[in-house]
Parts: structure tokens; C-alpha cells; sequence
């Protein structure tokens, strides 16, 4: 198509934030950190290389994904522990925070509670800031990998992507099947992934993780939880993922508690009529 006398000006238009963060509810750092400050480590779960594993998580306790034996990113879900169709949203995390999350921003779940379910207290990465890329680190941008794009693309039936590793850890975890529990996987949030999008192309793109052994991202509890984590086939990502190539290391999650006497996020005050 021919290019319209007026494409400049068109361009030039000033770019206008589509969610303006004034009003957003904001978590009480202070009084979280306090309480953490109080608390002794309660449980460890490690999550094997291109696996996954559940754990749980009371409201008002701390939990915190670790980096063991060498760069390795982790594909991240969560859900309120009593109800699972409440579940993280990334999307809309994505649209209230940005691409990337970092200490103070929060998990937001899905309608119609739209409420957070943790809010992150502390993040060692948070020094890598944006890069000469635009790539950043711990996304919402990214689905998760799945086997179903890894057909798609390459042919073949691989079982270890990061979609498969988290329907199995829900399925072992709750007693449903793997066709009962996948439904409930979502997309999720990229801890220690380095990510963004190509200037050019606008494509989704993955660089090697600046993790090392010791980082953390440590989120409290707003409610009562169950995560589960991945240990992505892809390792650092910083050549490819969805394969036995790469090279990968196990993640730790810490569960520190007893815990504070926290009250649980409200759900959204929208009455659900949609004007009927």
C-alpha cells in the first residue's frame, strides 16, 4: 500500500498509557516486610531440571523461588488454593505493571475476583533494569513453552516443554488427570527470564538469563495458595528451548512462615450485571 502524506504525523501521535496506575490499590511493603522479618524457613521444595512441582502456601506467609547450581529460568503458575478457576492473570498483571515484574508489583488473578494473589517483596535482579535490547527480566509476556507450538513448528511429540511439566505437578498434586488438570494451566510468569520484543520485527525474543546461583524473587502470600513451578527445558534460555540440549539446573522455592495475620485480598466490587 502507498504510503499517506500524512504517515508522520500519524506517527508522531503521543503514546498514551492505556491503564494509568494512580488509583491502582497499593501493597503495604512496610508492614509485609516486617512480618517477614519475624519468620524462620518452613519447608523447601526443589524442582527437578525439566520438571515441575506444586507446593502450597498459606495467606500471610513468604515464599521465594531460588536459583541453584546455575542459571536456570522457571515458568510460573498460580491459583487460589481453594477455588483453582481463580488463577493468575497474566495479561492483565501485564497491562497494570508492564512487561516485566520487580519488588512492589503484584500477581493479580483472574475475573471476576481480579484481586492479588502475592505481591513481590524482593527481587536480586532487580539491578538489571532494561537493556540495549529492550530485554528485561521476569515476564508477562511469554505463554509458557508447550508442546502443541513445538509440533507446530519442529514435528515431534516432546514431553518435557514447561506446559506438560505443569499439568503433570497439578495432576500429582490434586489426584485429577493430566486431560483434567491441563485446562487449569495458564500462562504464566517467566521468573529469571530474560526477554523482550525485536524493534524491528516486534517478535518475542530470549537472551541468556543474568541468574546465578543465590538470586530470588521472594513474594508474600495475600491469600491462601498453590503454585507450581517449571524448571524450563530451555535452561538459561539463551540459545533455544523445549529441548534435552540445554543445559539445565533445578529451582528451590522456600516456604517461610509461620506467617502474619493477614486479611485476604477483597474480589472486585463490580457487580457482574454488564448492564443487564
Amino acid at each position: 500500500m502507498t504510503e499517506p502524506e500524512d504517515a508522520a504525523l500519524r506517527r508522531a501521535r503521543p503514546a498514551v498509557i492505556c491503564y494509568p496506575d494512580d488509583t491502582l490499590p497499593r501493597p503495604d511493603l512496610a508492614a509485609m516486610r516486617a512480618a517477614r522479618d519475624r519468620m524462620q524457613l518452613l519447608d523447601e521444595v526443589t524442582v527437578p531440571p525439566r520438571e515441575a512441582a506444586c507446593f502450597r502456601v498459606a495467606r500471610g506467609q513468604v515464599f521465594r523461588i531460588v536459583s541453584v547450581g546455575g542459571p536456570q529460568v522457571g515458568d510460573f503458575n498460580l491459583w487460589n488454593a481453594h477455588d483453582l478457576s481463580e488463577r493468575f492473570y497474566s495479561g492483565k498483571t501485564r497491562a497494570l505493571h508492564g512487561t516485566h515484574l520487580t519488588t512492589g508489583d503484584r500477581m493479580w488473578s483472574s475475573f471476576p475476583a481480579l484481586r492479588p494473589l502475592a505481591t513481590i517483596l524482593s527481587d536480586t535482579l532487580d539491578w538489571y533494569g532494561i537493556d540495549a535490547d529492550g530485554g528485561s527480566v521476569h515476564d508477562v509476556i511469554g505463554t509458557r513453552c508447550d508442546p502443541y507450538t513445538h509440533n507446530l513448528l519442529s514435528g515431534g511429540q516432546y514431553h518435557n516443554c514447561c506446559h506438560s511439566n505443569l499439568t503433570r505437578a497439578l495432576a500429582a498434586q490434586t489426584g485429577m488427570s493430566p486431560a483434567e488438570a491441563e485446562p487449569f494451566v495458564h500462562d504464566v510468569l517467566n521468573v529469571f527470564m530474560c526477554t523482550g520484543f525485536t524493534r524491528d520485527t516486534g517478535q518475542y525474543f530470549m537472551k541468556a538469563s543474568p541468574v546465578r546461583p543465590g538470586d530470588f524473587l521472594e513474594f508474600f502470600a495475600e491469600m491462601d495458595l498453590l503454585g507450581a513451578l517449571s524448571a524450563c527445558p530451555g535452561g538459561d534460555c539463551g540459545a533455544g528451548h523445549s529441548s534435552d540440549a540445554a543445559d539445565c539446573h533445578p529451582l528451590k522455592v522456600e516456604i517461610w512462615g509461620p506467617g502474619a495475620d493477614w486479611p485476604e485480598s477483597p474480589a472486585s466490587g463490580y457487580d457482574r450485571s454488564h448492564g443487564l
